[in-house]
């Protein structure tokens, strides 16, 4: 049965809200399909505004990938601002995609991919415009199966109430297993309803349904159990890893906004995964292993969407581009291919002891020259030693005096504040390494132009990382040592205005922990922060501490815990985690003990296991994967100049 566009009832009321656009579609390279053409219909969410959601490449890529299928339909949807939201409820407009404005509750699955936990209150926002129950356990056989991806499905136990399933890790080959699955119910009849067909997907072994598991505590507040409740539930849900990147080029059609986006570029993962083993960084272990492109692959990918978009910046993006085993030959060969043209490329954050100038010279030979942005983390070299992050004072001076000798005038530094075992001192010292920076640039370039950007963002323990036990730093103590931070700097006229600095105050990063490392429990608060407006917190505009605060004051106090309860408090050995159940695997006993190395007097620092003997973190024998890096020794194809 076809499902009308409600594009009629929502155009006459776009002029009453800002930036209309967003809601219009029609990209280039957009897909419209027949409503009924198709055996299941996907509606993909980024939980963020349109500026913010379309040049994800998650969505990008598992947009293409379903609708590569005949038989599939996909379209994208997005949060809308809270202007539309009025508008939406006023006229009866329920939640809509933007390519063909379908009502999203028409649809099977709404898959919903979060890279950050601060999106989860847009959910119920989208859930509730589409006409869709909050709870999980109110839906009827009709509704769609919510179902969540993303870094922030590693720990999905906050919102365990409100969705369906969860995916662990990549994304490409699970959602067309699940896509059969939906197909074959369907062509059964749908047999025993919403309840059979998550026990299909539970199954899997790879698909994790929250309702499948019952989740007893502890009289003191720590959870007593995870268990399953249903035979067809495993005790341990996987992780899903995608091997040989190479027969996956996506995206090949990239879509082409007609807004403004905070992007804007063509983006090519070179690799998937990094093994630095920076102790605080949760993307990093969960994408183990390292998985490279090769060149020839990368070159494809780079010149098809070239000339299916029409953008003009290439984006080379992975963890730590600088590590792919031949940068240095696909930067000088794309540079060759695209020297004279107006098209730019460029990197990420580099890495201190990845960085050369031959590298920066050529990804800056057919573009501007812009600023470099390196990420030493922390600011004392014993912190760098507790993060696992091995940069020396040294090897930042020699790189930067190499940046300002060689042109450059401007140079970005990132930090974090609240790491495990940091001092105030240690966070001071980020101001002497900010003002050895701006010396050695005057330096070395004989000029007093230069410039160095201190961003500082707030430290948040992530789950199945070695810092998932750490105690989060609270707010006050993180404002109180930016302030000292500041003043320090700003008191010395000969750095005042060469060093800016930026950086948030710690209550978001208090929200951010809360979500990340809470359990079931901490749905509540959630829905109550939602009812009461909150919507948008990952925006500052629109974030308040004060209504998280309340509501999780109220919302938790029948459980004997708080706010600081889930942050502050630092956990043990023996302690249940809420995501303990969820297999990304790391071994969770060689977390532990990379937690305490950090923790040791003289902090232990762990190679990189791509070029030392394995650590045994776990990884590759139990996913069955392995690291794959090249040279290849091979070339980009083709050579000759476009």
């Amino acid at each position: 049965m076809s499902v009308e566009s409600l594009f009629p009832r929502l155009e006459p009321v776009l002029p009453l809200v800002s930036k209309p656009i967003q809601y219009v579609g029609g990209e280039l390279n957009a897909s419209l399909k027949d409503w009924d053409s198709v055996a299941v219909r996907w509606a993909l969410m980024y939980p963020d505004a349109y500026e913010v959601g379309l040049p994800n490449q998650g969505v990008q890529i598992l947009y293409e990938i379903l609708n590569e299928r005949d038989w599939i339909l996909a379209e994208r949807t997005y949060a809308v601002f809270p202007d539309m939201e009025k508008v939406m409820r006023e006229h009866d407009i329920p939640q809509f995609t933007v390519d063909a404005h379908r009502p999203v509750k028409a649809f099977d699955v709404l898959g919903v991919s979060f890279s950050t936990e601060l999106g989860y209150t847009n959910l119920l926002t989208a859930l509730d415009l589409a006409g869709v129950a909050l709870h999980a356990v109110d839906r009827a056989d009709d509704d769609p199966i919510v179902l969540v991806g993303g870094h922030a499905s590693f720990n999905p136990e906050p919102i365990a109430d409100f969705i369906d399933a969860a995916v662990l890790g990549d994304g490409e080959e699970i959602v067309l297993a699940i896509s059969d699955i939906v197909r074959e119910f369907r062509e059964e009849g749908s047999p025993g309803g919403r309840l059979e067909l998550l026990r299909r997907l539970v199954s899997t072994g790879g698909i994790y349904v929250p309702r499948f598991y019952d989740v007893d505590y502890d009289a003191d507040g720590r959870i007593d159990a995870i268990v399953p409740n249903d035979a067809a539930a495993p005790d341990r849900v996987a992780k899903h890893t995608l091997m040989n990147l190479d027969e996956w080029p996506y995206p090949k059609n990239p879509l082409v906004p007609l807004a403004e986006t905070v992007h804007e570029r063509f983006s090519v993962e070179i690799f998937r995964g990094c093994t630095r083993g920076c102790r605080f960084c949760q993307a990093g272990m969960i994408t183990r292993p390292v998985r490279e492109r090769s060149l020839q692959s990368i070159g494809r990918m780079v010149e098809g969407g070239l000339e299916k978009s029409g953008l003009d910046e290439v984006g080379l993006l992975s963890l730590s581009s600088a590590d792919h085993s031949e940068i240095g030959e696909l930067a000088t060969q794309l540079a060759d291919r695209y020297e004279g043209t107006n098209t730019s490329l460029s990197l990420p954050s580099t890495r201190v002891d990845a960085f050369n100038i031959s590298l920066a010279n050529e990804f800056s030979r057919n573009g501007r020259r812009s600023g470099l942005t390196f990420a030493p983390e922390g600011g004392s070299e014993r912190l760098r030693k507790v993060i696992n992050k091995m940069v020396s004072e040294e090897d930042l001076i020699r790189t930067v005096a190499a940046a300002y000798s060689h042109g450059w005038r401007q140079v970005k530094l990132y930090f974090m504040c609240g790491l495990p075992t940091e001092t105030d001192e240690d966070v001071l010292q980020i101001g002497e390494l900010a003002k050895k920076v701006i010396d050695t640039g005057r330096e070395v370039s004989g000029r007093k132009d230069i410039r160095c950007t201190v961003s500082i963002g707030g430290f948040v323990p992530k789950p199945h990382t070695p810092f998932q036990w750490a105690a989060q730093l609270d707010h006050e103590s993180t404002d109180a040592r930016l302030r000292k931070l500041r003043e320090s700097v700003q008191s010395d006229k000969k750095y005042g205005r060469a060093i800016g600095f930026r950086y948030h105050d710690g209550k978001p990063g208090i929200v951010e922990g809360l979500l990340s490392r809470g359990d079931r429990r901490v749905g509540r608060v959630i829905e109550a922060v939602w009812r009461d407006g909150g919507r948008f917190d990952g925006w500052s505009e629109h974030f308040s501490y004060e209504r998280w605060e309340a509501k999780s004051a109220e919302a938790l106090a029948e459980f004997g815990v708080d706010l600081d309860w889930f942050t502050t408090r630092e956990r043990g050995p023996e302690e249940i985690l809420p995501w303990d159940h969820l297999d990304s695997g790391l071994d969770k006993d060689w977390l532990w003990e990379d937690w305490q190395d950090a923790l040791d007097p003289d902090p232990v620092e762990v190679e990189d296991c791509r070029w030392t003997p394995c650590f045994d973190c776990g990884v590759c024998p139990s996913m069955d994967t392995d690291i794959q890096i090249g040279p290849t020794g091979k070339t980009l194809l083709p050579l000759s100049v476009v």
